[in-house]
């Protein structure tokens, strides 16, 4: 059977991370799954080469056009070969520190851009029989949505593999066209996304518009008019850093805790606001003790300033790529009772929702979108060479499936998301939920932020405080990877 993959236009909203990519700052999206059994590699190269045909876009790489006029394109890959992005790693110990270990220096390498850019490593050697995948894929790719979608295809929801598709399948694209061809093609096609994306920030606009002007006109224009004295603040108060807010040069370090997610939603029900608020709450109160225990001087009107990834696809959008707008949701450090910090945190990201900030963002995204793409690229070379770090932290929240998934029969134990630091961000955290729990993985550059562990054990002791504060059952078992004297903590 063969199966035709079309030539495409990288998005701009995909283009921008190649754009902003340097050997220091490596920008794919990873996940790192525990598995009850051993994961075999040949099975699992079986496995995936069957799925490929539901996922095309992964056996294609980015083809950058002559003197960068236009977007790359999405173009087959006629040299690929599985065993190229399936490989296989041991540990020797076992412990969850190994396999973080392990998992960061993975996560430290620019990928090869001339292969489609993802690959899954099989870990054996956990403790207790079990293994791990290791999961990379370019932000070019995927966002954080869209990485749980590939996971719906990757996985199953029974412990019964899912039969694989019946003979090979062989892939073929339109024959390349000549140098010539190419260029005028490149222009013609970069000049009609220009055109496509003028519309769409048009459309945008009007969207906004509707959404401003609906319910209530008037609360939506006062919280957006309270927030501007807020994103105008003085420089020297605004830019204040963090202990990790250096330049991000060194190899990566890991670090990894998960949540109950019932227990996060019962301090919600009770306290009232939304799930992310606890999240915000946690990590804002774990950044304060690390802060203080650095030396930092948390004075009165210090703020925290987070860059919240936002999803703003349709329900029935299950697209490739990336479609995200932001929140930056800006907190106060000098709080430090929990709930007033929590109670602080609620009433901002209602009043950043009221005020419509996330669709603002976007439209201004869209409208940098419909500018040449020699424009884009020097924007983001631009972005990533900031002399001072617009935020202080990413903090991406993202609803995984609240039911067990399975890979080859073996039932997924434990799933730790990645999200990249670059710039200044010496530290930013991925949150994800996975049948019942809340995972949360840090990453860290290992000169910014060399004690990354102890800032994901203040997150246990954060949230074991906010849960008394609420009056939440505290669980009196200690978290696993906490280390006792003597000991090394296990998976």
């Amino acid at each position: 059977m063969t199966t035709q993959i079309p030539r495409e236009r990288v998005a701009s909203e995909d283009a921008m991370w190649l754009y902003l990519e340097k050997k220091e700052m490596p920008l794919h999206v990873a996940c790192t799954c525990i598995f009850d059994g051993p994961v075999s590699l040949g099975q699992l190269r079986v496995h995936i080469q069957s799925k490929l045909p539901q996922i095309p876009r992964y056996l294609q790489r980015a083809v950058f056009p002559p003197l960068h006029i236009s977007h790359p394109t999405w173009e087959l890959d006629a040299d690929f070969d599985i065993r190229h992005h399936t490989h296989h790693a041991a540990l020797k110990n076992g412990t969850k520190e190994e396999l973080e270990d392990l998992v960061a220096k993975h996560l430290t390498e620019v990928m090869d851009r001339s292969r489609p850019l993802w690959d899954m490593t099989v870990v054996d050697g956990l403790d207790g029989g079990r293994s791990a995948v290791i999961l990379r894929a370019h932000h070019a790719l995927v966002d954080g949505v869209a990485g749980v979608a590939l996971m719906n295809v990757l996985f199953d929801t029974s412990r019964e593999p899912s039969a694989a598709a019946k003979g090979k399948t062989k892939f073929e694209s339109d024959p390349a066209p000549d140098p010539t061809t190419r260029l005028l093609s490149t222009l013609l096609n970069s000049y009609a996304e220009m055109s496509g994306n003028l519309l769409s920030a048009q459309s945008a606009a009007l969207d906004l518009a509707r959404a401003i002007l609906g319910n209530n006109p008037t609360s939506s224009v006062e919280q957006l008019l309270r927030l501007v004295p807020e994103f105008a603040a003085p420089v020297e108060l605004l830019y204040e850093r963090l202990p990790f807010n250096k330049a991000v040069l060194g190899p990566r370090k890991i670090a990894w805790t998960e949540l109950s997610l019932g227990e996060m939603k019962a301090i919600k029900d009770k306290v009232g606001g939304k799930l992310n608020d606890v999240a915000l709450t946690v990590m804002t109160l774990a950044v304060r003790r690390y802060a203080k225990l650095h030396g930092e001087d948390l004075h009165k009107g210090r703020l925290m300033r987070y860059f919240v990834p936002v999803n703003i696809r349709r329900p029935d959008d299950f697209s490739y790529g990336n479609n995200i707008s932001l929140l930056p949701v800006n907190v106060p450090l000098d709080v430090a009772n929990p709930m007033d910090l929590y109670r602080a945190i609620s009433e901002k990201t209602e009043a950043l929702k009221r005020a419509h900030v996330a669709e603002i963002i976007s439209l201004i995204g869209r409208c940098l979108g419909a500018t040449p793409a020699p424009v884009q690229m020097a924007l983001g070379r631009l972005g990533n060479n900031l002399p001072i770090p617009l935020f202080n932290m990413v903090l991406t929240n993202i609803p995984g499936p609240q039911y067990p998934l399975y890979l080859l029969g073996r039932e997924m134990l434990n799933y730790y998301p990645y999200v990249p630091i670059g710039t200044f961000m010496g530290c930013n955290v991925a949150i994800e939920s996975y049948n019942g729990k809340l995972y949360f993985g840090l990453a860290g550059d290992s000169a910014a932020i060399p004690d990354l562990r102890l800032l994901r054990d203040y997150v246990d002791d954060a949230f074991a405080q906010l849960k008394k504060k609420a009056g939440i059952t505290v669980q009196s078992k200690p978290a696993p990877h906490r280390r006792e004297a003597n000991r090394t903590s296990r998976l």
